[in-house]
C-alpha cells in the first residue's frame, strides 16, 4: 500500500490531516448533545471497543490540536475492565482532555451501569440493522437519522481500514459535507500497519509488553529467565 505525502492511509499523520482539513474548511467539532446537527458541525466519534491506551493517545491528539470528540466506552468488553485502575485511568484522562464520554452498548443492555458517569449518548456494539437507529429511553443513538442524515453527505466510518461511502478527506478541503458524522477507531488509527493483520499483530505486541508492565506493578514474581 503506497503512502501518500499525508500519511499511511491509517495513520496518527493521516488523522492529524483530516483535522487540519476540516478546520481549514470552518468546520466545528461538537457533541452529540448539542442539538440537531447544522450546517458546519463536525461530529467526532470513536468506538472504543479493544484498547483504553489507543483511546487516550488519540484523545492526547485531538486536545493537542484543540479539537473535542465523544468517547464511547463498553462496560462489558471483553479486552478491557472500566472498574480497574486502568479503566479509571483512561475515563479520568479523556474528560481532562475535555472529550464526551458515552456509551458503547452490547445489545440488548442499552442501560450503563451507574458509577461511569456516561453522558446520556449510546453507539451500539457492532448493530445489526434492524435495531441500529432505533430509539433508546434516556439516550441519544448517535445512529438515529438525525445524526446520520442521508448518509451519503452527512456520514463517514472506518470500517476495518476501508472507508464506508469513500475518503472524505478531499470532500473535507473542499468543505462539501453539510454537516458530518465522522466515525474514526483509534485501535486502527494509533497503531501501524498496511492491513487489518499487520495493525491487529502491532496491538497485540504493545498490549504484550503493557501486561509485562502491569506484572511488575502487581509484584508478580517471575523468577530468573
Amino acid at each position: 500500500m503506497s503512502v501518500d505525502p499525508d500519511g499511511a492511509p491509517f495513520s496518527l499523520t493521516r488523522y492529524r490531516t483530516l483535522l487540519a482539513a476540516a478546520r481549514d474548511a470552518g468546520y466545528r467539532p461538537r457533541g452529540f448533545a448539542g442539538g440537531d446537527p447544522v450546517a458546519g458541525d463536525l461530529l467526532l466519534r470513536h468506538d472504543v471497543d479493544m484498547s483504553l491506551e489507543a483511546a487516550v493517545r488519540m484523545a492526547e491528539l485531538e486536545h493537542e490540536e484543540g479539537v473535542v470528540a465523544t468517547y464511547f466506552l463498553m462496560t462489558e468488553s471483553v479486552f478491557y475492565n472500566l472498574s480497574s485502575k486502568v479503566g479509571r485511568w483512561a475515563l479520568g484522562r479523556l474528560r481532562e482532555l475535555g472529550h464526551h464520554v458515552g456509551h458503547h452498548g452490547a445489545w440488548p443492555t442499552a442501560a450503563a451501569a451507574p458509577g461511569f458517569g456516561f453522558e446520556p449518548v449510546l453507539a451500539w456494539h457492532t448493530p445489526e440493522p434492524h435495531y441500529m437507529a432505533l430509539p433508546v429511553d434516556g439516550a441519544l443513538n448517535v445512529m438515529d437519522p438525525r445524526f446520520t442524515g442521508d448518509f451519503t453527505w452527512t456520514y463517514r466510518s472506518d470500517s476495518n481500514m476501508a472507508w464506508r461511502r469513500g475518503d472524505p478527506l478531499a470532500d473535507l478541503r473542499a468543505g462539501r459535507f453539510p454537516w458530518l458524522q465522522l466515525l474514526v477507531p483509534p485501535l486502527l488509527w494509533v497503531y501501524p500497519g498496511a492491513t487489518m493483520r499487520e495493525t491487529m499483530a502491532a496491538f497485540l505486541d504493545d498490549d504484550r509488553r503493557i501486561r509485562w508492565e502491569r506484572l511488575r506493578d502487581e509484584r508478580i514474581e517471575l523468577g530468573e529467565g
